[in-house]
């Protein structure tokens, strides 16, 4: 019997009996064995995992199935609604890892990627080892830097791509973007051009996104720099690598370089056991201050969605002393958003300020959810009647009742601290946001 008799066997088999979970395995087993059936899959998979939630094969088998359909931001939901990650396969983590790269979050992909190798090294991944410096005969010069073009790049968004966050353009532009425009200006004043910004808030609100426009709206080099990029198992190593992407950052300015989750750089020296942790956030501190070295036209962006496990000595004048909370969009920056996400796909008519209004409190991540949400159910319908239709409305508000925003645990986290922890007014904008 061929691969698609059976299937169309075990379709009909469920047909009859749709409470037989059995006969539902069988078939999964089989549309995954024959490929290519992903909207079958995925529907079979998700009735299943309803059932059994626990079933770690079968988130296993819908993030396989997710990111062959280049779903990343859905294989990432799944992966981050797991209790423990290392429940999923170390093969499994690897694809989460490269659906975190094309999520553009780096220094995730790097700590999944090295926690799923430490598991099973048969599941290394030589890009992957190249891009996070997994070998130990990798030359750490600043020649070797220089000559590496995914460290520094130049980015071709601006403000005009990014959908909403205007008050946050409006600080950005007026703490950073307007001195450089009038550097002279500026130290004819004895201001230095240049300096450090901290952006915190919720996760997938577009911090990372609004760095790199920020480097593409001066027309300035960007570097990107998450955790497994600075830290080294050897002692010494980690502030020398640090060091020198200071140092290659310097002979690039004007260059926006970005810190993503600097949290896990500059954590609370109390908190550390170790001198090593310690000794990497003094020299971070010293770079900071320029001590050794000229910071004008250095842009410095740290992200951070725990702003309070950030050493405070990191917000003193001339580090990050400029705070910029990033919000999840209001209802007209979820309204651009979907604009931006929804351009180049097939749409009905779709009331985006109604959508928007469903909406509240989501997340930029979470409105990509949305629309593979809607865009999944109607592919299902299209399998069954053969009529593909376009995106409507009614698609994105069902979707939206179907998806819970994942920033409400941020905030009820940050308001403890908003309210508990405010010294000298630092999270006020947190609080003004909850009212």
């Amino acid at each position: 019997m061929s691969m698609g008799n059976n299937i169309d066997n075990l379709r009909q088999a469920l047909a009859a009996s749709p409470d037989n979970e059995y006969i539902r395995r069988l078939l999964i087993e089989a549309l995954r064995e024959e490929g290519g059936h992903h909207a079958e899959l995925d529907k079979e998979l998700n009735h299943l995992i309803r059932k059994e939630p626990f079933a770690m094969d079968l988130k296993e088998y819908l993030i396989e199935s997710y990111f062959a359909q280049e779903k990343y931001s859905t294989c990432l939901i799944i992966f981050e609604e797991v209790d423990d990650p290392v429940l999923l396969s170390p093969a499994v983590r690897v694809l989460i890892a490269k659906a975190y790269l094309k999520d553009g979050d780096q220094t995730r992909a790097g700590e999944v990627y090295r926690n799923a190798v430490d598991d099973d090294d048969e599941v290394a991944d030589d890009e992957l080892d190249g891009l996070f410096r997994l070998g130990r005969d990798i030359d750490f010069t600043l020649e070797a830097f220089e000559d590496d073009s995914r460290l520094m790049e130049k980015p071709d968004t601006s403000f005009t791509d990014v959908g909403g966050m205007e008050q946050v353009k409006r600080e950005i532009d007026l703490k950073i973007i307007q001195p450089l425009k009038h550097a002279d200006l500026y130290k004819s004043y004895g201001k230095k051009v240049g300096g450090g910004i901290l952006l915190y808030g919720p996760p997938g609100c577009g911090k990372t996104f609004i760095a790199r426009a920020t480097a593409g709206q001066i027309d300035a080099n960007f570097i990107s720099v998450g955790l497994n990029d600075v830290l080294d198992m050897w002692i010494g190593n980690s502030e020398k690598q640090l060091a020198e992407y200071f140092d290659l950052a310097r002979r690039k300015a004007p260059c926006v370089l970005f810190f993503d989750e600097v949290d896990a750089l500059g954590a609370k020296r109390s908190d550390m056991r170790q001198s090593a942790g310690r000794n990497l956030i003094n020299q971070f501190l010293a770079e900071l201050d320029g001590i050794e070295a000229n910071n004008d036209g250095l842009l410095i962006i740290g992200a951070t969605n725990v702003p309070w496990h950030l050493d405070s000595a990191f917000r003193r004048p001339g580090r990050f002393d400029r705070i910029i909370f990033v919000p999840p969009p209001d209802e007209q920056g979820r309204e651009a958003i979907l604009k931006l996400k929804l351009e180049g796909k097939p749409l009905g008519k779709v009331d985006y300020t109604k959508v928007a209004r469903a909406t509240k409190d989501f997340s930029g991540a979470d409105l990509n959810a949305v629309i593979d949400i809607a865009v999944e159910t109607i592919l299902e319908k299209a399998i069954q009647t053969g009529v593909p239709e376009p995106i409507q409305t009614k698609h994105l508000l069902d979707a939206a009742k179907r998806h819970r925003p994942s920033t409400t645990e941020w905030f009820t986290t940050a308001r403890n601290y908003a309210t508990f922890a405010n010294k000298g007014g630092l999270y006020d904008d947190i609080l003004k946001h909850l009212k």
